[in-house]
């Protein structure tokens, strides 16, 4: 999944969740990030766009329009794909799959990608948190348990202003700091590289 946690070429992207280790002396709240009451994930499989991320070593290489593809597995899995475009034009990519991980709000995943070393099995822990959703369904955001990770997912590849607020607000709400998410470029939505507590 884009957020939190996967790599593209050799570790470069993911946008759906996977957590980094807890930097020694860290500051993290006592309390991971709450997931949102319940994730209908017949609703949340499909496409969306990367609008925002905190930058990971796993996605420097990608320039612009990185996205994830999530379709649901007959065994109750879901299936990963995320790709973006890199700095040299060129295709990036990375497939794997998420397991929910929480029966009750069906928000909290485990996202594996085969070959990635600490994501190479769905067994686990918890690495992808959907901690806020649009009513609609027509954006997302995802964190993991430590909060070093964190993406705004978007069906659409551009956000309202209002769409933006909401998000900013939602950043806020998870025990995260807006000042450390950038914008991603993307085809029919913004070109910049901005932090969203400048929006």
């Amino acid at each position: 999944m884009i957020a939190g946690g996967a790599v593209f070429a050799a570790c470069a992207l993911f946008a759906v969740g996977t957590a980094a280790a807890v930097p020694a002396g860290a500051d993290v709240p006592a309390a991971g990030p709450a997931p949102v009451p319940e994730l209908d994930l017949g609703r949340y499989v499909g496409t969306w766009y990367q609008s925002a991320a905190v930058p990971q070593y796993f996605n420097l290489v990608c320039a612009r329009d990185t996205r994830a593809e999530y379709a649901a597995l007959p065994n109750g899995d879901v299936s990963v794909h995320n790709s973006c475009t890199t700095w040299s034009g060129s295709a990036n990519e990375i497939r794997g799959a998420a397991r929910v991980q929480d029966a009750r709000t069906h928000a909290q995943l485990r996202v594996a990608f085969p070959g990635v070393p600490t994501q190479e099995s769905l067994d686990g822990p918890v690495n992808y948190i959907v901690t806020a959703l649009g009513p609609d369904y027509s954006w997302a955001l995802v964190t993991d348990p430590a909060r070093i990770s964190g993406f705004v997912l978007s069906r659409q590849p551009a956000l309202t202003d209002q769409q933006w607020r909401d998000v900013v607000s939602a950043v806020r709400g998870a025990g995260e700091d807006p000042c450390l998410y950038l914008t991603s470029p993307t085809t029919g939505g913004r070109s910049d590289i901005s932090p969203l507590c400048r929006l």
